[in-house]
């Protein structure tokens, strides 16, 4: 890896600070115009519509910050197919292997008796808006907001890609801790840090391999397409043993 200036470095924690900054006021962002909602009617259990909407703000508003910063810094946040033939082989692996890790979960999660309770009805309203939710709104937006966004800024910062070893870049692992933070439950007033570390870990090694797809093939696309996969996956196959085999 090597050395940054002194002034890149002080130049890059600036900016990573700022990533923080604007992680933080997206998401109250997005809670608080889907206060503003009434969707109560459409989702009595409040599991797929007030997480949906909080995600297309969120969208909305990376999108705008990136359009305005794509033609004031003259930057290439990789909207475009890139290389399409890297995209489709890692997609097509990663999805494969989701597929696989999914059900090998729950079969061990089915004979230990650990399957998840769910607090609402698995009818059909249910279960296309939460699935609905992850295909639609949670890859593309949790890609463009903790991927191309960090990710492209910071190699700015840094004034080119630090490699770390072999395909993992320092600004891809920084934008997964930027990813892994997003998934802690805080707060200032009062004091709470609560951190589930499976979770947190998960999320890293997930946001590194979409992360290093993301420069591998020069294209958010496939990223997108791997995140809502594997949540759309895991959450699926939990409801299909929930519903056959319970």
């Amino acid at each position: 890896m090597k050395k940054l200036t002194h002034h890149r470095i002080i130049y890059s924690i600036i900016v990573f600070g700022l990533l923080l900054f604007l992680q933080i006021i997206l998401g109250k962002a997005g809670h608080f115009f889907t206060n503003m909602v009434p969707y109560q009617q459409i989702d009595p259990y409040d599991i797929f519509a007030r997480i949906s909407i909080h995600h297309a703000i969120e969208l909305i508003i990376a999108l705008v910050i990136i359009l305005a910063l794509s033609k004031l810094l003259k930057l290439d946040f990789y909207f475009q197919f890139g290389d399409v033939r890297k995209g489709v082989k890692y997609s097509v692996l990663f999805i494969a292997v989701s597929i696989v890790i999914s059900i090998a979960l729950h079969i061990i999660m089915f004979i230990k008796n650990q399957l998840s309770n769910y607090a609402f009805p698995l009818d059909v309203r249910n279960i296309i808006g939460t699935l609905g939710f992850q295909l639609f709104f949670s890859g593309p937006a949790e890609e463009v907001v903790f991927r191309t966004l960090p990710i492209t800024l910071l190699v700015y910062a840094f004034g080119k890609s630090i490699l770390i070893k072999s395909n993992v870049t320092l600004e891809v692992v920084l934008a997964s801790i930027l990813f892994s933070f997003a998934h802690t439950n805080w707060s200032l007033k009062p004091f709470v840090f609560e951190v589930d570390y499976f979770q947190l870990f998960y999320s890293f090694v997930l946001g590194t391999i979409q992360g290093i797809v993301y420069q591998r093939s020069k294209s958010i696309l496939y990223p997108m397409l791997m995140h809502s996969s594997s949540n759309v996956f895991m959450v699926g196959i939990g409801y299909m043993f929930k519903v056959f085999l319970v």
